[in-house]
């Protein structure tokens, strides 16, 4: 059984110093999450200069809950729904064109319940080009999605997903593979 009173969270775990990491978590509460809804650009704004890596036209609303962008890759034009939370103890990276939807929970960190004083660990969370997570999903430490992978509402996924797949479940599985975008046929209007 574990022992709360030898823990302690390991030198440089956090990736910033514990002054940095405050003022992060002052301004997360402040400027970026009383922002406008529009201010898409105000919000990468910030999060880069805390050292997150962002591409262009990303979306990320002002409910989403960051703990420490030095640890968050987000390929352009991908989108962060409301209320998302991304665990960043380890590295977070979302590819480009992907949509993790409102209330989804991207998990980094746990602890190791097998240790007397429950030793936080850190795994990154990779999710691929053009993935939707929708809504209320929740990825584990040391996941991977593949790139063109759907994973479905209220869907706990503990395992790595293989690309271009359509999964769901508790723990996700894939059921069916994500059929590729059709080119739509060119309309003659002479």
């Amino acid at each position: 059984m574990q022992e709360l009173n030898g823990f302690s969270v390991p030198k440089g775990f956090r990736g910033g110093h514990p002054i940095k990491v405050q003022l992060w978590w002052a301004v997360q509460a402040t400027l970026f999450s009383w922002s406008p809804q529009l201010f898409y650009r105000w919000r990468v704004f910030l999060l880069r200069l805390f050292g997150a890596r962002i591409g262009k036209g990303v979306i990320i609303r002002p409910s989403v809950k960051i703990t420490y962008p030095w640890k968050l890759t987000i390929g352009d034009y991908a989108w962060v729904g409301d209320d998302a939370v991304l665990y960043t103890l380890g590295d977070i990276v979302i590819g480009a064109n992907s949509v993790v939807s409102q209330k989804c929970y991207l998990c980094t960190g746990s602890h190791d319940y097998l240790q007397r004083h429950f030793d936080i660990t850190a795994a990154p969370v990779i999710i691929g080009e053009k993935c939707w997570l929708a809504t209320d999903v929740f990825v584990a430490p040391g996941v991977s999605i593949g790139n063109f992978t759907v994973v479905g509402a209220r869907s706990s996924v503990f395992a790595s997903l293989p690309e271009n797949s359509l999964c769901r479940g508790n723990p996700a599985r894939p059921y069916r593979a994500r059929s590729a975008l059709a080119p739509q046929p060119a309309i003659n209007r002479a």
